[in-house]
């Protein structure tokens, strides 16, 4: 029983398609990803050169900077929530570049952690719109996999002109504080660093930290200087208030003043290091982490574009698994959905994906269907699936392509919506740390059923191909405007005026429902984590499992001699390895 009966999977990509076709996919990607790529360093630069340049003469390091030399030398850091706020626009002509706040998973003296850090490039760090919603949400994140938390401290509070949509409400800027106090009763370590401004907002999110750093430059007040001299006619400087001198020494709100952000930085990595180290190497055993055999970058060349054509589930799962070794559980019902176990990075994780192309159809072995959709033994097999990942303590990967649910007369009498409800209720009251991808298509309940984004994932990826929506945008303005039309969606209005004005609806309908899929959209509104190229898919997955490894005695981790999921193999009379 103990035996995970992994087995190869996958083909070289010159079997799967002819190097003209994978060389155009390439290509149309490529394009996507450069975009991705140009509007990353956009929002990096921040406010921009002379902005950075200030932060320098003051003898201070930009977020980036501080991230980059807080992290252990040579390993990558992987930032979610870089396009919030992607292209609004605020009073003045304003941006905000990642909503002035850098949220990143960073490996710090050998363990992961949460940095979340003020950018000072932009408007000294204040608050925007969206930036409580996004530190909560990586508070969130550090919490559910208990990821020791670290704030990088550096924020003039609130951007005042916009208070009314970040100041009040359920997840309002006070929020980020219950999220200190829920990450403190849980254990998680949280550890503080003030680099220089830290005002109102500002000045209490570091004080339920473990351990608070200032350095010589830094003040954490309620009120400035400014306030005060306006209120009580006081001439007082913001570091006399409350600088290092007071909160070091007098009020006991900080417990070390150090002289500059190098040494800040120090101390932050020398306290990491004293925390309990990785899990993850005792779940590994003896096992490194080994590459697929087939590259995870040939993954630009085996997805289309062109959502309408399809391609082949188990190469992707090939092109992110170790060795490209995979146990497909349950394979012989529910042929639209692929469900299984592999390793990534040394470490066991549950996939689910969905196959595209035709599959047959149990009712009727003579016809075919499409997939990328849920039918009845699709959502019954990856439920158990999904309850019995939790049950053993597997953090569970959603690979999503999907249309929607089957619909009409069968769909509704093999009762889809009450298998589709025991998927949602097994989603979300699991547990174990699931991740969802969105490859492709994120279309309608499928997109909710698969872990979507409204029921919890720690994160949830989009690759530049992601198309989320309800329905397709021509569906939609048919959708829209079906009063006006006949059984056969043409419009049955005689005048040519009326019709004129109905054609040019639906086009502006089905326009805009597109370009709100662009994934960007998502990104900006906090509707997706974060967007990675293809070739980024495995690195990120990689981290993300190791991390639910990291911190033991939180969650059960069972050894696979007592997998239910081998109770499921044997009920279901699945086959796959040795017995």
């Amino acid at each position: 029983m103990a035996f995970v009966p992994l087995v190869p999977i996958g083909d070289p990509l010159p079997r799967l398609v002819d190097e003209r076709t994978a060389s155009e996919q390439r290509a149309a990607l490529g394009a996507l990803e450069a975009r991705l790529r140009d509007r990353r360093r956009e929002v990096e630069a921040g406010w921009g050169p002379s902005y950075i340049e200030r932060v320098h003469k003051k003898g201070k390091l930009t977020a980036r900077e501080r991230l980059a030399r807080l992290a252990d030398p040579g390993a990558r850091c992987y930032e979610v929530g870089t396009f919030v706020n992607y292209g609004e626009v605020f009073p003045g002509d304003q941006r905000s570049p990642a909503a002035g706040i850098v949220t990143a998973f960073a490996p710090v003296s050998g363990r992961w952690c949460m940095v979340i850090a003020n950018d000072n490039t932009v408007a000294s760090g204040a608050w925007w719109p969206r930036t409580p919603e996004k530190i909560q949400r990586a508070q969130m994140m550090a919490l559910r996999l208990r990821l020791p938390t670290i704030y990088l401290v550096d924020c003039s509070g609130l951007f005042l002109p916009e208070q009314s949509k970040s100041f009040p409400g359920a997840r309002g800027a006070g929020h980020i504080f219950k999220m200190n106090s829920l990450l403190s009763a849980q254990g998680v370590p949280q550890i503080a660093g003030v680099f220089g401004d830290c005002i109102a907002g500002g000045g209490y999110m570091p004080i339920i930290s473990d351990r608070v750093y200032m350095t010589e430059q830094a003040y954490m007040v309620i009120a400035g200087a400014a306030l005060i001299k306006g209120a009580k006619s006081q001439k007082i400087t913001s570091l006399d208030i409350g600088g290092p001198e007071v909160h070091v020494h007098a009020s006991g709100c900080a417990d070390v003043r150090v002289p500059d952000d190098d040494t800040l930085l120090a101390c932050i990595r020398r306290d990491v290091a004293r925390l309990p180290s990785s899990g993850a190497g005792f779940y590994r055993g003896d096992l490194g982490a080994l590459d697929p055999r087939f590259p995870a970058g040939e993954l630009a060349g085996l997805l289309p574009v062109d959502h309408r054509e399809a391609y082949d589930a188990t190469q992707v799962l090939a092109r992110l698994v170790d060795q490209s070794l995979f146990w497909e559980v349950m394979p012989d019902v529910g042929e639209e959905m692929i469900c299984g176990v592999g390793r990534v990075a040394g470490l066991y994780a549950g996939f689910v994906i969905n196959r595209q192309g035709l599959v047959g159809d149990p009712d009727d072995p003579s016809r075919q269907r499409p997939g990328g959709i849920l039918y009845r033994a699709g959502i019954a097999k990856i439920s158990a699936f999904s309850r019995a990942c939790n049950d053993d303590g597997l953090p569970l990967i959603w690979l999503q392509d999907i249309s929607g649910f089957d619909i009409g007369h069968q769909a509704e009498a093999h009762g889809l919506l009450a298998y589709g409800s025991s998927l949602i209720y097994t989603n979300s009251t699991n547990t174990t740390p699931m991740f969802t991808v969105l490859l492709r298509k994120a279309s309608g309940a499928g997109y909710y059923a698969m872990s979507g984004l409204p029921y919890d994932p720690v994160v949830q990826l989009s690759t530049c191909l992601s198309r989320l929506s309800v329905m397709e945008g021509r569906t939609l303005a048919i959708a829209a405007f079906n009063t006006k039309l006949d059984d056969d969606f043409q419009i049955m209005a005689t005048d040519p005026a009326e019709r004129a004005r109905i054609e040019a609806g639906m086009r502006e309908t089905e326009a805009r429902i597109e370009g709100d899929m662009d994934p960007f959209v998502a990104a900006r509104q906090l509707d997706t984590d974060e967007i990675v190229e293809l070739g980024e898919l495995r690195g990120y997955l990689a981290a993300l499992v190791e991390m639910t490894y990291q911190a033991t005695g939180y969650r059960r981790v069972k050894n696979p001699r007592i997998w239910s999921l081998h109770d499921l193999r044997v009920l279901t009379g699945g086959a796959g390895g040795p017995r």
